[in-house]
C-alpha cells in the first residue's frame, strides 16, 4: 500500500521560507514522477510544481516560478518543495502526489499540510 506523508507546513510571515517534505513508502520511489498541488479555501486545487522520476525535468506554475524549488532524493524516498519569498496568496493546503513514470495521471495522494502566510 502506497503512503505519501507530507510535513513541514506551518505559519510564516510574508517574505519568509518553508520547506515541505513528502515521504513515500510502499512502492519503488524512483519509478514515480511527483507533484505538489495546493488548494486554498474556496478555490480549486492547482498544480504548483512537478518533477520527473529521475529528477531531470521540473516544472512550475507561473505564480511560483523563481520562488519555489522542487527536488527529490531517491535514496530517502522523499520529495521536497523549498518555498522562498512567500506571499499571503500562497496560503493553502499543500498536497504531494505520485504518478507512474511516463503517465500523466496522479494516482497516489498525501493527506496535505497547511501553509499559512501572514501579511
Amino acid at each position: 500500500q502506497v503512503q505519501l506523508v507530507e510535513s513541514g507546513g506551518g505559519l510564516v510571515q510574508a517574505g519568509g521560507s518553508l520547506r515541505l517534505s513528502c515521504a513515500m513508502s510502499g512502492r519503488t520511489f524512483s519509478s514515480y514522477g511527483l507533484g505538489w498541488f495546493r488548494q486554498a479555501p474556496g478555490k480549486e486545487r492547482e498544480l504548483v510544481s512537478t518533477i520527473s522520476w529521475n529528477g531531470i525535468s521540473t516544472d512550475y506554475a507561473d505564480s511560483v516560478k523563481g520562488r519555489f524549488t522542487i527536488s527529490r532524493d531517491n535514496a530517502k524516498n522523499t520529495v521536497y518543495l523549498q518555498m522562498d519569498s512567500l506571499k499571503p496568496e500562497d496560503t493553502a493546503v499543500y498536497y504531494c502526489a505520485a504518478r507512474i513514470k511516463y503517465q500523466t495521471k496522479y494516482v497516489y495522494w498525501g493527506q496535505g499540510t497547511q501553509v499559512t502566510v501572514s501579511s
